[in-house]
């Protein structure tokens, strides 16, 4: 069995062939389709094959995949032989992933399936667009705060009072050509974003795992699409722990020795759409009555809000473990909510809106909406009521000192959920 590396290039491949424990070099091919097939009808059925996850990697793997035995994608963040080597040439890094692949020491990242990678295509795509928007807004406003026009009257700047708003101004006439010109691109990103929307709305529809992330509170088609693109397939997290430190959000440990943990901000070594969509979902979840506002709020009252949002979207992550592990949906789910979620799901994947009068009369949804507002409350205060129980018998075990609204300095028995004991990441 022989052990083959790739340092990948845009335009090359070094190889490195590792055979009998003694790793050389073999010179290089073009990465052309071509090139790449004549190279892979070379190799031999047992072979094992390595190379970084770039651009174009899968691209090569799926050419040589069906030759040799094994073709592995290594993690470029956790190949610390070849980022920190003091000697960094290509033939270099192709014999050390040689080497790590014979040693067995090769950290590899997760294909997922073609609709898996579909779905983190178009979600990332989306960010991209949105990002693209953000920055056309800001550079508006940055031009009104150069010329002094002060804070916009209407709360849509773009909108059709906002835009009418902008076109009365008195500008220099490169501002005004500033202005147009973002207009027009802002125009233009709209119209793709409808049309990736759709997309995504497609897909949604056709993903039991997306309808069912979307039954939480605060979680739409944007954050439930986003989730299941990251997760993937929810085996791969023998734990909500893992899931946790594979998006991220496990607090950073730092100990060594005989001294105790310590523990800071949250790590951030995963999906940053991840954490993104799942604070976005947490700002919203706690605008409605249910377990996870008074979960907010309890965690407010000790360390403020910024850190208990954060711990809502931990909370939400943990929560997508369990009901895409359990096949599952919310148990406080509130049904009229979902089937509007749904609806606009239906009618962004380009459904025909219904016409005549609803299938049920308003005052009979009315009354189902209301009767859900109330148990969701009531499951809030069974919330508050199962803490307020446990902060009580924690007291009387311990004594005065675990008081109530104040952290405990004891250390945790368990030890963090780290982005080490995660899967590995996916390309």
């Amino acid at each position: 069995m022989r052990f083959i590396g790739l340092d990948v290039h845009r335009d090359f491949c070094e190889v490195a062939i590792s055979e009998g424990g003694k790793a050389s070099s073999a010179g290089r091919i073009a990465t052309s389709p071509g090139e790449l097939e004549l190279f892979a009808q070379s190799l031999a059925g047992d072979d094992r094959v390595a190379l970084e996850a770039t651009g174009n990697a899968l691209a090569i793997a799926r050419i040589l995949a069906p030759h040799v035995g094994e073709v592995v994608i290594a993690n470029p963040m956790q190949v610390r032989a070849i980022s920190h080597a003091k000697v960094k040439a290509d033939r270099f890094d192709a014999r050390t992933l040689a080497e790590l692949l014979a040693a067995g020491l090769l950290p590899s990242v997760w294909l997922g399936d073609e609709r898996t990678r579909l779905l983190r295509r178009l979600t990332s795509r989306r960010t991209q667009l949105v990002r693209q928007r953000s920055r056309l807004k800001n550079e508006v406003s940055a031009v009104l705060v150069r010329n002094l026009k002060g804070k916009p009257p209407f709360s849509d700047l773009f909108g059709k009072q906002g835009r009418g708003w902008l076109a009365e101004l008195e500008l220099p006439a490169d501002e005004r050509d500033t202005i147009d010109a973002c207009l027009r691109q802002l125009d233009f990103l709209a119209g793709e974003l409808a049309t990736l929307e759709r997309r995504i709305a497609e897909q949604a529809l056709d993903s039991p795992e997306i309808r069912r992330l979307m039954t939480i509170p605060g979680v739409d088609v944007t954050s439930a699409a986003t989730m299941q693109a990251v997760i993937g397939d929810i085996a791969r997290f023998p734990t909500s722990r893992h899931l946790v430190g594979y998006v991220g959000l496990d607090p950073s440990v730092r100990q060594s020795g005989a001294s105790a943990a310590r523990h800071g901000h949250i790590s951030k070594r995963g999906s940053a759409a991840a954490r993104h969509v799942l604070v976005e979902a947490a700002w919203a979840a706690i605008k409605t009555p249910g377990p996870l506002r008074a979960f907010y709020e309890r965690v407010k009252g000790r360390r403020g809000s910024q850190v208990a949002i954060v711990a809502v979207a931990r909370k939400l992550c943990a929560l997508c473990w369990q009901l895409l592990t359990k096949q599952e949906d919310y148990a406080f789910k509130r049904a009229t909510l979902l089937e509007r979620k749904l609806r606009a799901l239906e009618l962004r994947a380009g459904a025909p809106r219904r016409r005549g009068r609803p299938t049920s009369p308003a005052s009979d949804t009315r009354a189902a909406h209301d009767l859900e507002l109330t148990l969701a409350r009531q499951a809030e205060l069974a919330y508050r009521r199962l803490v307020a129980d446990r902060q009580a018998s924690a007291r009387a075990k311990t004594g005065a000192g675990a008081a109530s609204g104040r952290a405990s300095s004891s250390q945790p028995k368990r030890q963090a959920a780290r982005q080490e004991t995660a899967p590995p990441p996916a390309l």
